[in-house]
C-alpha cells in the first residue's frame, strides 16, 4: 500500500504541479505588487485612481454595487496585460528564436527522364509517357 502510495508522489506529473502550484503562488506575489504598487500607480499619477467603487444602481430600493465589478475588471485587465506583455510575449519570443527549423520531408516523387512529369519513387512506368523509369 505505501509502496503505490510512493510511486504516485513521486511520479512525474504529481512532482510537476506541486512544483508549478508554489511557483504560481510566489508569482502571484509578484504580479499583485508589481500591478498594484507600479502600474496602478502609474494610472493614477495620469488619470486618477482608478477605483469605480462609488458607483451604485438602485433597483426597487436596492443597492446594486457595479462599481466593485468594474473596479475587479479593470484589475483584471491590468493583470492580464502585465503577465502577456512582461512574461507571455518575451517567452514566446525567446523559444521561437531556440525552436530549430523542421527538417523537410523526403520526396515522395521523381521526376520522369522522358517527360519531366512528377511520378511517384516506387513506380516502374511514368503514368503520363508510359516509358520505363529505372
Amino acid at each position: 500500500m505505501l509502496k503505490g502510495f510512493r510511486d504516485f508522489v513521486l511520479r512525474g506529473n504529481v512532482v510537476d504541479l506541486a512544483v508549478a502550484v508554489v511557483l504560481g503562488a510566489a508569482f502571484n506575489a509578484v504580479i499583485t505588487s508589481f500591478t498594484k504598487d507600479v502600474l496602478g500607480q502609474l494610472i493614477a499619477a495620469f488619470v486618477g485612481k482608478p477605483d469605480f467603487s462609488s458607483v451604485v444602481l438602485t433597483l426597487h430600493g436596492t443597492d446594486i454595487r457595479v462599481g466593485n465589478f468594474l473596479t475587479a475588471a479593470v484589475q483584471f485587465f491590468i493583470v492580464a496585460g502585465a503577465v502577456y506583455f512582461a512574461v507571455v510575449l518575451p517567452l514566446n519570443t525567446l523559444m521561437a528564436r531556440l525552436q530549430k527549423p523542421a527538417p523537410e520531408a523526403p520526396s515522395t516523387n521523381k521526376t520522369c527522364p522522358e517527360c519531366l512529369s512528377e511520378i511517384p519513387l516506387a513506380a516502374k512506368r511514368c503514368a503520363h509517357c508510359a516509358q520505363p523509369v529505372a
